[in-house]
């Protein structure tokens, strides 16, 4: 995958650059000096949704094409635009660590026939590879959570070759758990505890009186 960048003055202003419909972003790694570039949003938007953060990128800036993954983003807080991003760039032949979402399928029997309700504990794992072998997500198949008791652990997940877990194997991925029903007390109806008006008039008189 191949996105389009180019260099930006560090002292552009960035609402404008914005409202001109592009996003902002930084370039850097462990060989890449930090180096400031503008996006089309548009574009952006689209490589990401097909890329995530787990897939290398082809970023073409000014013509220099460097392999990187979409590290981080920042957002507006009210409408959720996207403000700035960050790109990491990964250094050739050196294996990189990534946190990979987690995509669940199948059916869990303790969850349709046993009316439970399916509790995701991850959505993401964090995985070692080299870029070429990173995965765009992996497959968690809910098919053996069978009761209550079941669960599937991170040591249960099968990873593609090339590709190493790095969570605690023990560590719980998913389960089902069984539906409670919120049930309300009952309250003991006590007709002693009503007063009438008058009774009431008659104990803060007596009140006052002490």
């Amino acid at each position: 995958m191949i996105l389009e960048a180019q260099k930006r003055d560090a002292k552009e202003n960035l609402q404008n650059l914005r409202k001109g419909g592009f996003v902002p972003a930084v370039v850097y790694g462990p060989k890449q000096e930090a180096l400031s570039i503008k996006l089309n949003t548009i574009a952006f938007k689209k490589a990401y949704k097909e890329a995530g953060e787990s897939t290398v990128v082809n970023l073409s800036v000014d013509g220099d094409t460097h392999e990187v993954l979409i590290h981080d983003m920042d957002f507006d807080a009210v409408k959720g635009d996207i403000l700035h991003v960050d790109f990491y760039a990964i250094e050739k032949g050196k294996k990189v660590t990534v946190n990979v979402p987690l995509e669940f399928v199948g059916e869990a029997p303790a969850e349709k026939t046993l009316g439970g309700v399916l509790v995701k504990v991850l959505h993401e794992v964090e995985i070692e590879a080299m870029p070429k072998d990173l995965p765009h997500e992996i497959e968690v198949s809910i098919d053996s959570l069978v009761d209550f008791e079941a669960q599937i652990h991170a040591k249960d997940l099968v990873m593609p070759n090339g590709v190493t877990l790095l969570n605690d194997p023990e560590e719980v991925i998913v389960l089902v758990q069984a539906h409670k029903e919120e049930v309300e007390e009952a309250v003991e109806f006590d007709p002693n505890a009503i007063k009438t008006e008058g009774e009431i008039k008659k104990a803060e008189s007596e009140k006052v009186e002490e």
